[in-house]
């Protein structure tokens, strides 16, 4: 069998807050997740998940520590190369779906693959509308992004997430806002985007039937990963 590789990888990361004493918030943090696995990050508010997930997205370079990704290390890298990797290679999906209402829902979509600029605006558009009838939302396409439930708004923001085709999806709480037949269907989603697009998951939740059905949980407690 050969050996997964390896899409993320942390290895003893500390970051302080100082303000206007010195706090640690997180103490020798080290993980990595595999392509296509699935891996949900649980713990108490506080215990400093929200923080690890700004600095795994690249967002927060103010660490000790390693952090690569697709086995490029991040941490020194220029401002302009962190962009370039969070564009390419990361989709990001939040509790709240982030969409510019002023866009219809396939322009929402279309939005970070025309930003990349490495297709063409039809080949972007031809990929985002194949994404938003994946997730069964095809005939919304052309709504604002306004006019559609909470649930079909999230999952404009999972086909958003994918339009470059990221090795990694990011996910804050991504069914913290949505009801459980929504849940359910988020849930659906990311594990198809494991097992078929073979994409690697990362998701902070507070949800304990979610966490528990992903393929590993990582427990987080004042800082540290204790599981």
């Amino acid at each position: 069998m050969m050996e997964a590789k390896m899409v993320l990888e942390v290895e003893k990361v500390n970051k302080y807050f100082h303000d206007p004493v010195t706090i640690q918030v997180l103490k020798d943090v080290s993980l990595s997740v595999a392509q296509g696995e699935f891996v949900s990050i649980t713990g108490k508010s506080g215990c400093g998940k929200s923080t690890l997930l700004y600095i795994l997205s690249t967002m927060d370079t103010d660490y000790e520590g390693e952090l690569r990704i697709d086995g490029e290390a991040t941490r020194m890298a220029t401002p302009a190369r962190l962009a370039a990797i969070r564009n390419e290679k990361i989709g990001f999906v939040f509790q709240f779906h982030y969409l510019l209402t002023e866009f219809s829902v396939l322009h929402n979509v279309m939005l970070p693959g025309l930003k990349l600029g490495k297709k063409s605006k039809a080949e972007v558009e031809h990929r985002a509308m194949e994404l938003l009838r994946e997730l069964e939302i095809g005939d919304h396409a052309l709504k604002g992004a306004n006019q559609i439930s909470g649930g079909q708004k999230q999952r404009v923001a999972i086909a958003r997430a994918m339009i470059n085709d990221p090795h990694i999806i990011m996910g804050d709480e991504p069914t913290g806002n949505l009801d459980s037949r929504n849940s359910e269907i988020v849930f659906e989603i990311f594990q198809r985007i494991a097992q078929e697009h073979k994409r690697s998951l990362l998701v902070v939740t507070h949800d304990e039937d979610f966490a528990k059905r992903t393929d590993r949980i990582i427990e987080m407690d004042d800082g540290r990963v204790v599981s």
